[in-house]
């Protein structure tokens, strides 16, 4: 691998300030890996390399007449084919969205954008966001690259695949019920959930109150600098100094004192051995680190997975409306698994819906007493590996059990590479109260920082095939 492209986010800054290194050099050995790599993998969905070559251009100007536009200046971030960018299209991985070009960005990539970062491509995603798996009508299926028979998660895969194999060490990503947690999980990365509605997501993505735009990154420093990008108002004087926010100050504060509550399988979810001795030797890593740590039982949880359809039931209305509005003609194009979804919602009643926010309300009330105990509560990111492609309906439809109820709260929660499964990475899920975000990233760092380094799958080239290795 082409020794820049091992370079992080921060790394990539601090050179660019030193002079050792220059945003073109970036951005043209990232838009050289797509083109070796992608083909395979199946990140991307789109690219505009003339206008990030152009962008990064001007970067490097700037950067020699000392004058930095922002914290990001010069670095190449994804973004998830569900959020606009000006000049490439939206397509949401579907047939029926349009291929005409954005005119104006998302407020989310309009930050990063004055932050100096250089939107460069559009990741993958199901269609829609609608599943675990990223594999959608309009662009195919994405694959693992730690092994490319799974999947490496969703709907969030493309921008997880892309950060994991160095095509960008930032992406853009929304998660509604773990889009961001779960990619994160099985591709070797750093996912995080923020609090919702902490990062602008417009109407389109947050009318529903449980998807939440954040970053997917190498490591979690790099997720603290994109979240102060993210957060960051345009009148902010940041911007212009390139002076670290409150997410970055604050990330190496650790965690002694700390209240962590460590729950190995929440509601007696059955989570694979493998997975939970990995969990296991991470959670007990925060003891060590002078946190207090109590291994303990989620009782708010045990009535949320005693109802089992509360975030199922939100996320099929959801795709109904969405559905309702559609022409015959092109909700036959829509991939079948959304139909499914969307036909379940459509058959939900006014009292079912009901009762499911209500369980909502009861869960949030019920999570505001846990966090009065405790300050952190760490889990498993997902119980099991991921499946096959392409994945089969009962592997995808179900709300997935450790992530989703922290889109139901509002909850800021990440994930973070703990060991592998088998030949899959797994993840620790840190999950804080509502407002807590910089205390989820510090607690992240803090066990990200007492661990080794975590591998990244290596690309070969075979006599026939592009084959990866760790």
């Amino acid at each position: 691998m082409n020794d820049i492209l091992r370079l992080d986010a921060t790394q990539m800054v601090a050179g660019f300030r030193q002079h050792w290194l220059s945003p073109v050099e970036v951005m043209c050995a990232v838009l050289d890996r797509v083109t070796k790599l992608d083909p395979v993998l199946n990140a991307f969905c789109a690219l505009d390399e003339e206008t990030a070559l152009s962008a990064a251009r001007d970067s490097e100007r700037r950067w020699r007449q000392g004058e930095p536009c922002g914290p990001l200046d010069g670095v190449p971030v994804s973004v998830k084919d569900l959020l606009a960018v000006a000049g490439m299209p939206t397509r949401h991985g579907s047939w029926t969205s349009s291929p005409e070009r954005e005119s104006k960005d998302a407020p989310a990539v309009a930050r990063l954008r004055r932050a100096g970062a250089i939107p460069f491509g559009k990741t993958t995603t199901s269609e829609f966001g609608n599943k675990i798996v990223t594999d959608s009508p309009l662009a195919g299926a994405t694959r693992n690259p730690w092994d490319t028979r799974v999947s490496p998660g969703g709907s969030s895969g493309g921008s997880a695949v892309a950060v994991a194999t160095a095509m960008g060490p930032l992406s853009l990503a929304t998660d509604g019920g773990g889009s961001i947690r779960i990619p994160a999980c099985w591709s070797g990365v750093v996912g995080f959930k923020p609090t919702f509605d902490l990062v602008p997501a417009g109407p389109a993505v947050s009318w529903t109150a449980l998807s939440t735009l954040g970053p997917i990154a190498r490591n979690v420093r790099d997720a603290a600098l994109m979240l102060d990008a993210l957060t960051c108002e345009s009148s902010d004087a940041r911007l212009a100094t390139g002076r670290s926010g409150g997410y970055g100050a604050a990330i190496d504060e650790g965690v002694k004192g700390v209240r962590i509550a460590y729950c190995a399988a929440p509601a007696a979810v059955s989570v694979e051995p493998d997975i939970a001795q990995c969990v296991r030797l991470a959670a007990a890593t925060f003891g060590a680190l002078g946190a207090t740590l109590v291994e303990t039982e989620v009782a708010p949880l045990a009535h949320y997975y005693g109802d089992g359809r509360m975030h199922s039931i939100q996320w099929a209305v959801f795709f109904a409306q969405r559905m309702r509005h559609m022409s015959a003609v092109d909700q036959a194009l829509l991939d079948p698994d959304l139909r499914a979804l969307a036909e379940l919602g459509a058959q939900v009643d006014t009292a079912t819906f009901a009762d499911a926010l209500l369980a909502r309300h009861t869960l949030s009330t019920s999570m505001q007493t846990f966090f009065e105990h405790y300050d952190l509560l760490v889990t498993p990111t997902f119980h099991c590996g991921p499946p096959p492609v392409p994945a089969h309906a009962g592997q995808v439809r179900h709300a997935p059990v450790l992530t989703a109820w922290c889109n139901q709260v509002g909850l800021p929660a990440i994930s973070v590479p703990c060991g592998f499964a088998g030949d899959v990475p797994t993840g620790l899920q840190i999950i804080g109260r509502r407002g807590s975000d910089a205390l989820v990233l510090r607690a992240a760092h803090a066990y990200e920082r007492a661990s080794s380094d975590f591998p990244t799958p290596e690309l070969r080239l075979t006599a026939d095939s592009w084959e990866f290795e760790s």
